[in-house]
């Protein structure tokens, strides 16, 4: 047993290093359709817990044979049918203002304010915020159409 503890523990250890990278990448959807029910457990005979309006972004934390454990920017649990959650990506905004500049720095032109509760479009390519294309800062639309970059800090979807 000595002798195989040295080799075992390398492996073991890498592994858990793949684990715990690929845990910490968050997965999120959004709803899509209104109005969308959270169920305390996963069946349509189950207690319902809250309803949604469309595009509201949630986490996905497992997804067991059509449904899904979410948990929503408050930190509410709960249960989705699959077939009520999209792949589009949102982010709602979680402080009572963001600033959304026309370029990733805080000395940028202000482009718009998003008061808290606030939907925005990703509007990039990033799927966490180690990967946006300015670290800290995340490009959003306004459903008007307006774009800048909101701090990562002050979204919930990424």
């Amino acid at each position: 047993m000595k002798r195989r503890l040295p080799t075992i523990l390398p492996r073991a250890l890498a592994l858990a290093a793949v684990f715990a990278g690929a845990a910490s990448a968050a997965d999120y959807r959004t709803t899509s359709e209104a109005p969308t029910l959270l169920y305390d457990a996963p069946s349509l005979k189950a207690r319902p817990l809250f309803v949604y309006g469309r595009d509201v972004p949630l986490e996905v934390l497992v997804t067991v044979e059509g449904w899904t454990k979410i948990r929503d920017v408050g930190g509410g649990f709960g249960w989705i049918p699959n077939k009520s959650l999209a792949e589009k990506r949102m982010l709602l905004v979680r402080v009572a203002v963001a600033d959304v500049r026309a370029n990733p720095d805080d000395a940028a032109p202000l482009v718009f304010r998003a008061e808290q509760n606030v939907l925005l479009d990703l509007a990039e390519s990033a799927t966490s915020p180690a990967t946006t294309a300015a670290p800290g800062w995340v490009k959003a639309r306004h459903r008007d159409g307006q774009t800048g970059y909101v701090r990562v800090n002050q979204v919930f979807g990424l």
